[in-house]
């Protein structure tokens, strides 16, 4: 509200019309959900640009310890095995291997010698979810038997495994892994992920393992 003099040096005093109270208020109103979903768009990303960095951590893990794991075992005595095998069209190989405690099992001073598999395994009894993890247990123990394995979790929500080996000798890569006696020379991995249309997918090098 302001005032304006007029020619006869009469005072008139002049308000904003009902209407243009309303055209302000509805200006303003428009602004503050613009902002709001500027924002909410914003939090919307970080959120899933945090929760996709998360999920690629473990991951990146995972590689490590593989890496940790299979590279200090001994070629002759870690026995390493793994067959394909597909349960309803799903991929779910496994790859088991002999090896003594250490950070590559998440037991760094448990005693003897452990046998170890990687695999896939439902989350629970009622659940179509799979999970990627060791299934271990100590080697050669009488008084441990199927059933008294330790399983140990990695990535949960997993849809498939698939491993590769790279065979030396015939200079190809084979779905299979019989030879004991010899370590391959890569192993590769694929994993279907739940959180993401694209697998994950690492190339693990044993060649450094000790002969």
């Amino acid at each position: 509200m302001f005032t304006v003099q007029g020619k006869r040096g009469s005072v008139r005093i002049v308000g904003f019309t009902l209407l243009e109270i309303m055209l302000a208020v509805g200006i303003l109103g428009l602004m503050s959900l613009a902002i709001f979903r500027f924002v909410q768009a914003n939090m919307t990303a970080l959120r899933l640009s945090s929760d996709t960095a998360a999920s690629d951590s473990q991951y990146d893990g995972l590689r490590d310890l593989l890496t940790s794991e299979w590279q200090s075992l001994a070629s002759v005595t870690s026995k390493m095995y793994g067959e394909p095998f597909k349960l309803n069209e799903r991929e779910r190989d496994w790859v088991r291997w002999n090896s003594g405690a250490g950070p590559g099992l998440l037991t760094r001073y448990a005693p003897g010698d452990f046998t170890v598999t990687l695999r896939l395994q439902p989350e629970n009894d009622k659940s179509d979810r799979l999970d990627l993890g060791f299934l271990r247990k100590l080697k050669n123990a009488p008084d441990v038997g199927e059933g008294h394995e330790t399983w140990v979790p990695l990535i949960k929500n997993v849809s498939s495994l698939q491993i590769s080996y790279f065979n030396p000798n015939l200079n190809t890569w084979i779905d299979r892994w019989s030879n004991t006696s010899q370590m391959p020379w890569l192993v590769k991995v694929t994993i279907g992920r739940g959180d993401s249309p694209v697998p994950w997918e690492a190339i693990i090098p044993l060649k450094r393992t000790p002969f």
